[in-house]
């Protein structure tokens, strides 16, 4: 009898210190809002070709941050990160809206009605736009004579403002 309440008082005790969930009771600091946390305001993502186009993703975050994950035929292979500063961020969000990028079709791929005449071989870019509560992705298979060309102008200053340069080597 003295062993069961000796160990039901261990018990207890163990048990105060918890709190709810079973995790300890002690305070433990605010989770850190990092990138990996946050939606990109811009991102974009290169496929491969039958060639050598280069094949990589890259986000960029309000705060300014530049995450890059080179895959194949880039300078720099992984994951890489830089900044900008956050007013470019801003811009850059601004001239996608102004370059009509929230009118665009979704998809510019074979058999989107948007695509028009279809050549084989070439890659394809998905970008992304998150702002003031609107997000937009598209799709854009190279390939498709009907996309409009100020989207692959708008790419392009995509990866200016990102400085892809950089990783890509090109």
């Amino acid at each position: 009898m003295r062993h069961a309440v000796v160990a039901l008082a261990l018990l207890v005790v163990a048990c105060s210190s918890r709190g709810p969930e079973g995790r300890d009771s002690v305070s433990t600091p605010a989770p850190d809002l990092s990138v990996d946390s946050v939606t990109p305001v811009v991102t974009l993502e290169r496929t491969p070709c039958f060639g050598t186009c280069p094949v990589y993703e890259v986000s960029i975050f309000e705060n300014g941050t530049v995450r890059f994950s080179g895959k194949q035929h880039v300078a720099q292979q992984g994951t890489a990160t830089a900044s900008i500063p956050s007013e470019a961020v801003d811009s850059l969000a601004g001239e996608l809206e102004a370059g009509g990028y929230f009118g665009f079709a979704d998809d510019y791929v074979l058999d989107a009605p948007a695509c028009g005449q279809y050549a084989t071989d070439s890659p394809t870019v998905t970008t992304s736009l998150t702002m003031n509560g609107r997000s937009k992705r598209i799709r854009h298979d190279y390939g498709c004579s009907a996309a409009p060309p100020e989207l692959r102008r708008l790419e392009q200053r995509i990866d200016e403002v990102a400085g892809t340069s950089r990783w890509t080597g090109r």
